[in-house]
Formats: structure tokens, C-alpha cells, sequence
């Protein structure tokens, strides 16, 4: 009997050991920083560049649709353009995230930041303090001409003050930060112009990858990290709706037996776009995509043409999420 105890004694301490250095490691590591360069990237005046990023900002880049606060939404979705001024609030199993204030405000905003900075979170995901952002924004090769168009509208937008609460990360948000959260930057160097605005597959591959993020979404991942794990494109990424439903995204290959768009023609694909939201609980940017050009949809058809087909059966859209 004393023996048994003497052996739970000593399981017990050496367990809570465990626990206590793990969390002080947590604790020491969650905010951690990274290097990583600031591309030479300079906002312009052109209002030709200019209007060119307000379209990647509320069109295929959707980053009003996160970037605006929840009371703009109505007149985010009426086609008005908000200034992109945050605190959109996401409550994820890991902690409670708040979206920046984007507009150049030098107390709240980004009036704060050199365009080397901006640039440097969309192309490396290094915040300006050096800690790695959240794997959201799939800008990393976006071209130069793009990026600084984007900058650039974002400096053109009424300054807002605003002040934007931190991330509020629980124990497991802060034990994925110090152990597993890495930025994310170009595999390859970015060119320096986009593909010419015509409906070709080059066009379309840049914005399904570079802006509009489709893979991000329409690829299962890891939750953990964002990580690939299927082929790009071929669907089955779950994404929580309710307590009981989740969404599941389409195989967008050509697939000609699981494939949900396989056998559209392009007609059928650009419309859906300007239908607007159709599934419920929908986590695509409808309203965001609808504004893209009608050239730049037909790109995308003709690239997701163009894959390689994957046979990955999602089922619906809408399912019963399994228990636990």
C-alpha cells in the first residue's frame, strides 16, 4: 500500500512538473519574433493606382469584408465603400481575434506604419513588433504593382480614429503561437507586374492563388497551422456554422464525377458570382467577389479548368457536424 502511494506520489509531481515548465515555456514563447525583409514598396498619389487598389480591396482581395466593423456590413453589402477602419471580432477555438484599424489614422490606424511595414505583413506575415500573423491573408505573391496599389488606397481612405482591442488568445491560441505559428512568405520571388487584365489561365491563376485566396478555402487544411493537406482545390475544408452544422467547400476541380463545377460552362460559373450569396452560413465573399470584373471570373473559370482533376467527393455544402 505504501508503496503504491510512494509511486502515485511521484506520478503526481512529476506530471505536475510537466505541466508547469510546459506552460512557462508557453509563456515565454507565445510572442515571439521573427526576421524578415521590408520590400521596397512606396504608396502612390496616381489615382490610377489608387482606384486599382480599391478594387483588390473590396473586390478579389474581400479585405473590407473583414476590415470593416459588423455595423458596416449593410452598407458594405448595399456596394458602399466603408473605410476599412476594424475591430471585425472572430471567436475561434484558440481565442478572440479583432481585425486591425487599416485606415491612416497615426494614433489608431496605419498612419502609424511605413509602407515598408504594410508591405511586409501581406508579403511575409511579420506584424510590425516581429510576431507572426495569423495565416489568414494569402497575399504572399501578390505583385509589386498590386501591393503598392493596395497601399496606396489604404492611404488614400479618411482617416478614422479607432481603437482596436488585441488578440485575445486562450492557452491553446498562445501554445499554437510558441510552437507552431511561423510566417508564411513567397515560395518564389513575386514578379513585379500582375498578368494583363485579360481572360487568359496565367490571369486567372494569379488571382485564384495571389488575391482572392480561393485555395485557402477550398482546400482541406490543417487547423492547426493552415497547412495543405489534400491537393489544392479539390475541396473538403469544414468550417463550423452552428452548434450542428458545419459548411463544407466544393472539389472546384474538373472533375467530371465530383467535381461542383465540372460541368458548368463559363456562362453558368460568371453568373453565380453575380447571384450573390446562395447557401446559408456561407463563409464565401459574395458580396466582394460580385464586384469583381466579369473578365477577371472568366480568368479564374478558364484556370480551374485547366487543373488537374481530383476525385474527392465533399458531398453537400451543408452537413451535420460529427459529434465532438
Amino acid at each position: 500500500m505504501k508503496r503504491a502511494l510512494k509511486i502515485l506520489t511521484v506520478t503526481a509531481c512529476a506530471i505536475a512538473t510537466i505541466v508547469l515548465v510546459v506552460t512557462a515555456v508557453v509563456l515565454l514563447r507565445w510572442d515571439r519574433t521573427f526576421d524578415a525583409p521590408y520590400p521596397d514598396i512606396h504608396a502612390s498619389k496616381d489615382p490610377k493606382v489608387i482606384e486599382r487598389g480599391r478594387y483588390i480591396a473590396f473586390g478579389p482581395g474581400h479585405c473590407a469584408g473583414c476590415h470593416t466593423d459588423q455595423s458596416l456590413e449593410p452598407a458594405l453589402n448595399a456596394g458602399q465603400m466603408p473605410p476599412m477602419s476594424g475591430g471585425r471580432r472572430f471567436r475561434l477555438p484558440f481565442g478572440t481575434l479583432y481585425t486591425p484599424n487599416l485606415t491612416p489614422d497615426r494614433e489608431t490606424g496605419i498612419g502609424r506604419r511605413k509602407d515598408g511595414e504594410i508591405a511586409r505583413i501581406l508579403r511575409y506575415g511579420v506584424r510590425a513588433d516581429g510576431r507572426a500573423a495569423m495565416p489568414f491573408m494569402e497575399f504572399h505573391h501578390m505583385s509589386d504593382d498590386d501591393l503598392q496599389a493596395v497601399i496606396s488606397y489604404l492611404r488614400s481612405q479618411p482617416a478614422v480614429r479607432k481603437e482596436v482591442a488585441p488578440h485575445q488568445l486562450t492557452f491553446l491560441g498562445k501554445t499554437i503561437a510558441a510552437f507552431i505559428l511561423k510566417p508564411v512568405g513567397p515560395k518564389s520571388t513575386p514578379s513585379k507586374t500582375a498578368p494583363a487584365e485579360e481572360a487568359t489561365v496565367e490571369r486567372g491563376e494569379y488571382i485564384a492563388n495571389s488575391l482572392a485566396g480561393c485555395a485557402g478555402c477550398h482546400t482541406k487544411r490543417n487547423p492547426l497551422d493552415g497547412s495543405y493537406q489534400a491537393a489544392r482545390f479539390s475541396g473538403g475544408m469544414e468550417m463550423p456554422i452552428d452548434a450542428k452544422r458545419m459548411l463544407v467547400t466544393p472539389n472546384l476541380t474538373p472533375d467530371p464525377k465530383t467535381g461542383r463545377i465540372a460541368s458548368w460552362p463559363e456562362e453558368q460559373f460568371v453568373g453565380r458570382f453575380g447571384a450573390g450569396v446562395g447557401v446559408e452560413g456561407t463563409h464565401m465573399p459574395w458580396k466582394m467577389y460580385q464586384r469583381m470584373s466579369k473578365t477577371d471570373l472568366q480568368a479564374i473559370y478558364r484556370y480551374l479548368r485547366s487543373l488537374e482533376p481530383v476525385q474527392n467527393a465533399t458531398g453537400p455544402s451543408i452537413q451535420e457536424r460529427s459529434k465532438g
